[in-house]
């Protein structure tokens, strides 16, 4: 994916990312403070939003390729195994049967499966919605604070699906958290956000530990991260 001269204003704040690009099945992180314009951009990318300017090339991919996560998992009026198998149904794809047992098992979700999706619990909303997400393959996922719900084992047991999943299986993620520790387990490279720009960007372990930019020092701080 390649952004260039990314453009969207709104009453009192505009967005404005000159140039981004991500590498094929590699995970990238976008981290900064509330109002930075992280979730715009999420949608902007996932083409969600129409951007007043600019481009956004998916090299190749379209809609079906493409999925989101959102903070509040948007869910159908209905079970939890028509939640899980509907990205298949609208790409006319066969829910296979064993790969929805699988998806059901890895969320804690088999329990449930006749159970009324929005009225989960929000970590188990959060559980299924990552998991409908992955159950098609897709190529290209913007994940938008996607373990904020969910309990520090089911973070932790997430995050290692992930990334044994990138060996075998793998995508290109976009990752917004303000869980540091996330970004920090997940991600190949990191951008960060600033006032509606992307200020600074690099490896993981350069953006975490060696910031080159003030307001990147800053933010780290305040998040509880010290730097070199």
């Amino acid at each position: 994916m390649k952004i260039s001269n990314l453009r969207k204003s709104f009453d009192n704040f505009s967005l404005n990312i000159d140039r981004m690009e991500t590498a094929q099945n590699r995970i990238y992180g976008v981290v900064g403070s509330n109002g930075c314009g992280k979730t715009t951009a999420m949608k902007l990318m996932a083409g969600l939003m129409k951007p007043d300017g600019g481009s956004i090339n998916y090299d190749g991919l379209g809609p079906r390729d493409i999925t989101m996560i959102f903070r509040k998992p948007y869910l159908l009026h209905d079970s939890v195994i028509r939640n899980l198998i509907y990205p298949l149904l609208v790409r006319g794809i066969k829910p296979d049967e064993q790969l929805l047992e699988h998806y059901l098992e890895i969320s804690g979700l088999g329990e449930y499966r006749r159970q009324y999706a929005p009225g989960l619990s929000g970590g188990q909303q959060q559980k299924l919605s990552l998991v409908r997400a992955m159950i098609f393959s897709p190529k290209l996922i913007f994940a938008d604070e996607a373990f904020s719900n969910m309990d520090i084992e089911s973070v932790a047991f997430f995050e290692n699906y992930i990334l044994d999943r990138q060996k075998h299986n793998p995508a290109t993620w976009v990752i917004v958290s303000h869980q540091l520790s996330n970004i920090r387990r997940l991600c190949d490279y990191v951008y960060f956000m600033y006032n509606g720009r992307v200020e600074a960007e690099g490896s993981t372990e350069d953006m975490l530990y060696r910031p080159g930019s003030d307001n990147l020092k800053r933010y780290l701080q305040f998040e509880g991260i010290e730097t070199g």
